[in-house]
């Protein structure tokens, strides 16, 4: 039950973070324009810190790479120590 949630609330974010990636690429779209502000206030909270602490590389924002990454560590390990009780 745990491990479920977790797993589903780690994907879910980082599906978030990929969409609003992927989404942020076209700018132009005003449709998308709730979609985008919905995604930024679910992934706000996790990217805004690791934007302020790490730096872009030729001109490319890597702290969604860095938030997926994060989570899926975090997931691994959050169920792992459950595995091991």
């Amino acid at each position: 039950m745990i491990s479920s949630l977790i797993v589903a609330v780690t994907e879910s974010l980082m599906i978030a973070i990929v969409a609003q990636a992927i989404l942020s690429w076209f700018p132009s779209i005003r449709t998308l324009a709730p979609v985008m502000a919905f995604l930024r206030s679910v992934t706000g909270p996790l990217l805004d810190p690791i934007r302020r602490r790490l730096p872009t590389i030729a001109g490319l924002d890597l702290s969604p790479w860095a938030a997926v990454l994060l989570l899926a560590l975090t997931q691994s390990l959050l169920l792992g120590a459950l595995a091991g009780h």
